[in-house]
């Protein structure tokens, strides 16, 4: 008898008795780490010395190198190395991917070899179906072959047609550059034949990979019709670039290009959108369309550069006010670039921070927009080992200037102490007392158009104090088989009176009664200006619960024991000594419906100065979104940061068919020149609406969009736009 590989067989001792040729005289050698081996599995063998064959049938396993093959029955020739294998057969490479014939002939390696009736299952989900191929080394070659990565059997395992499918005349599977390349290809959408392709390629596991994106179409009154056609290039693992061209046929083209990276420490990107051709300004009336370069650039970072030390980065640009709109890239009305570098740890925050911004509106003068270099903040919590309270001291500093206006530096130390308790009786107490002193520099006052922001010219200091006490006492007991919760909460806060309007205002300028804001410490929203004097804050919070149900509110009002008549401007809330009366109600039912209204309230005739809802309802197929927002505060109107305003916000998608569905939304002004006389509303405005058609399934996704624009600005012009889109999923870049 001949010596062979070593054989794993699935019952040794049945074998060597139900087989004979001598088999049973020699027992096989112990296994090694040869890589020729081979591990071989079978219900039952057959050997012809003489022949040197070997025939094995019943659930029959090989493997070899990672190589696998199974099949009802393999005969083996050992002189020659041929691998016959028949019946249920599949073949499973390194990478994971499956194929299955009726009949294959391999050599010994189980790599190369021919199969008949050849299904590929990819690793990633794909399919690739053929007559007949061959398998040399790692390449796979198909005759008359199909491939689509899309599902062939529904939710009831019933076989389906898939959405889109390619077929070719050869197709060449190479793993290695992880392609997959076809010959006389023609792609079939939903069963309809495109025009022929003569040569493509896709990326065989899905994942990014160079090559055309699928394009994309469009029209505008502003541009005519629009074609992109992005092209992807993965330069590395971690790093592409993306370059679409922007073709118009009322505009000159323009160029778009996305470069990303991912490196060790974080990752960034930088893109850009640059075009040369008309240019109508939005700022300056009744003049002329110029040709220019127009363009804009951006730029985003963030890397971790320790555990606790990180920075992040933002750049925005664009070359004037009407491009963004103009190109559809944004409808943004200023950009803000940042840069700040951060260390964050479990009692510290420390940060050194730089803002620019640019204004895109055409009332704005770019004079006027800050620069914040540099914002330097510093933070430290310790706690107090006596009475078990919690120390925070600040360091903050800023630095604002502007090309054509108001100038200020700005440094500030506070210390603040915060202790809380709970009494015997259930109540919270939380006892604040707050120290801060403040040196200011301003420059160019007169030329800040709101008076109560200027502040005095020159250097000025400030000195803060303030002490609070608040109790809070739930109250739960059960209602309606839930359980409610009534929160009554009582505070008191006192502070000396301070040299607010002697300086500049530049981060505390819209101040608006809120629930949120009013038992805070300092009600107006930053540094620049502090709440003085002596305050009482009463109010209560209800909570009911049942399940799936939920409902939260909450109500207050506060009273300045002096009046401070020139600190809040007229219409915010606070500007008497009774202030407004502020809440919050919340619902939320299950999964379908969740409900949001806040609300201010006239504290004497209880008339609405504020009203803002926010309705969600439906399932995630079907669903409709209502936002409303009033602001009636009866501001004076040479303030512009808390100019009136009404809008309402209406938008939804409903499901059609399993994969069709309609979806819509729209945004119109209320606002009329009663509340705003700035208004060009009559009150009812649409700003913006679109509607659209959108088709998606597990591999495919298309729509029709349109969309109509009611407000222009110099070339960026009011009227209608339609968007067709189409996508292949699992087809890669």
């Amino acid at each position: 008898m001949r010596k062979f590989q070593f054989f794993k067989l699935a019952s040794l001792p049945l074998l060597l008795a139900a087989n004979g040729n001598g088999w049973a005289q020699t027992p096989p050698p112990t296994p090694s780490a040869d890589t020729n081996t081979i591990d071989f599995e079978a219900d039952a063998l057959d050997y012809d010395d003489r022949a040197d064959v070997v025939t094995a049938t019943g659930n029959v396993k090989m493997e070899r190198n990672s190589n696998r093959l199974r099949a009802d029955k393999v005969v083996w020739q050992r002189k020659t190395g041929e691998v016959t294998a028949s019946g249920n057969v599949a073949i499973t490479n390194p990478s994971g991917d499956v194929a299955y014939g009726d009949s294959i002939v391999l050599t010994d390696t189980l790599k190369d070899g021919v199969i008949d009736e050849l299904l590929i299952v990819l690793a990633n989900g794909g399919r690739l179906a053929a007559r007949s191929g061959a398998r040399k080394g790692s390449i796979t070659r198909l005759e008359n072959a199909t491939f689509s990565p899309c599902k062939v059997i529904d939710q009831s395992g019933c076989p389906k047609d898939p959405s889109w499918q390619l077929k070719a005349r050869k197709v060449t599977y190479l793993p290695d550059e992880n392609r997959i390349r076809f010959k006389g290809a023609r792609l079939e959408l939903f069963g309809l034949a495109l025009p022929t392709l003569p040569g493509f390629s896709v990326p065989a596991d899905g994942r990014g990979s160079s090559g055309i994106l699928a394009p994309d179409l469009r029209y505008s009154r502003t541009n005519g019709f629009e074609l992109t056609q992005p092209y992807y290039l993965r330069i590395a693992p971690n790093r592409d670039l993306t370059v679409t061209p922007h073709i118009y046929s009322g505009a000159l083209p323009a160029l778009e290009a996305n470069y990303r990276a991912l490196i060790g420490t974080g990752a960034y990107q930088i893109g850009g959108f640059a075009t040369y051709g008309s240019r109508l300004p939005a700022d300056i009336i009744g003049s002329k369309s110029q040709r220019d370069f127009r363009a804009y650039f951006y730029a985003n970072a963030r890397f971790q550069i320790s555990p606790k030390l990180s920075l992040k980065a933002t750049g925005r640009f664009a070359t004037d006010r009407t491009f963004l709109r103009r190109y559809d890239i944004s409808r943004d009305d200023r950009l803000r670039s940042i840069l700040n570098l951060e260390r964050i740890s479990q009692s510290t925050y420390f940060s050194v921070a730089a803002f620019g911004f640019q204004t895109l509106r055409s009332s704005d003068s770019q004079g006027q927009i800050p620069v914040a270099i540099p914002v330097i903040d510093y933070r430290k919590r310790f706690a107090d080992p006596l009475i078990g309270g919690k120390f925070e001291i600040q360091l903050n500093s800023l630095a604002i200037t502007r090309t054509g206006g108001q100038d200020t530096q700005r440094a500030f130390s506070s210390l603040r102490y915060d202790v809380r308790r709970i009494t015997s009786l259930g109540q919270e107490i939380m006892l604040t007392g707050y120290v801060r002193g403040d040196i200011y520099n301003t420059n160019g006052v007169a030329s800040t158009r709101t008076a109560i922001y200027r502040g005095q010219e020159g250097v000025q200091g400030r000195f803060l104090s303030a002490v609070a006490a608040e109790v809070r006492w739930p109250l739960i007991g059960q209602l309606f088989g839930g359980t409610q919760r009534i929160t009554p909460r009582f505070q008191i806060v006192a502070a000396p009176g301070t040299r607010n309007l002697a300086l500049p205002n530049e981060d505390a300028r819209s101040i608006d009664l809120e629930d949120t804001n009013l038992f805070a410490l300092n009600r107006f929203p930053g540094y620049d200006r502090f709440e003085d004097g002596t305050r009482v804050v009463y109010g209560a919070d209800w909570t009911f619960d049942v399940p799936g149900f939920s409902l939260q509110t909450n109500i207050g009002q506060s009273y300045r024991l002096s009046s401070k008549i020139n600190l809040f401007p007229g219409g915010t809330g606070l500007t008497n000594q009774s202030s407004d009366v502020v809440g919050r109600t919340t619902l939320k039912y299950k999964r379908l419906l969740s409900l949001t209204q806040r609300y201010r309230l006239d504290k004497d005739n209880l008339a609405v100065r504020r009203n803002e809802l926010d309705v969600t309802f439906g399932t995630e197929s079907n669903y409709a979104t209502v936002g409303y927002l009033r602001l009636k505060r009866r501001v004076d109107v040479s303030i512009e940061d808390l100019r009136d305003r009404e809008e309402a916000r209406i938008g939804g998608r409903t499901q059609l068919a399993r994969y069709w569905s309609v979806f819509g939304s729209a945004i119109i002004d209320l606002t009329s020149r009663r509340d705003d006389v700035t208004s060009r509303s009559d009150g009812f405005s649409p700003v913006r609406t679109r509607l659209g058609l959108a088709y998606e399934d597990d591999c495919i996704k298309f729509g029709f969009t349109w969309r109509r624009d009611f407000d222009g600005t110099g070339d960026a012009r009011r009227g209608n736009s339609y968007q067709l889109e189409l996508s292949f999923r699992n087809l890669g870049r």
